[in-house]
């Protein structure tokens, strides 16, 4: 079981890493696509990238807490602790 942790936990850093990469494109191409119809004023700039980036780790990184949890052994523990015997009832 540790053994499916600490391969859980090396994979949800790696998609972590993943994902903030492709938060760093992509706040490239929306401050590109934006570039391209108007100036850039430092407060577009900046709530492009807080907007952009904070948006794309949110989503991602809730999906990836997930995985994790479900690799991790987590969520069976919490099923296993949770489960009813009927008999007893």
């Amino acid at each position: 079981m540790a053994t499916n942790r600490a391969k859980a936990w090396t994979e949800f850093r790696r998609m972590i890493a993943w994902i903030a990469f492709a938060g760093v494109l992509m706040v490239a191409g929306a401050l590109w696509y934006l570039s391209l119809y108007d100036a850039l004023y430092p407060s577009a700039i900046l709530a492009t990238i807080g907007g952009v980036f904070l948006s794309t780790l949110l989503g991602c990184g809730l999906f990836a807490a997930a995985f994790f949890s479900d690799k991790s052994g987590h969520d069976q523990s919490v099923t296993d602790a949770t489960m009813h015997d009927e008999r007893q009832d």
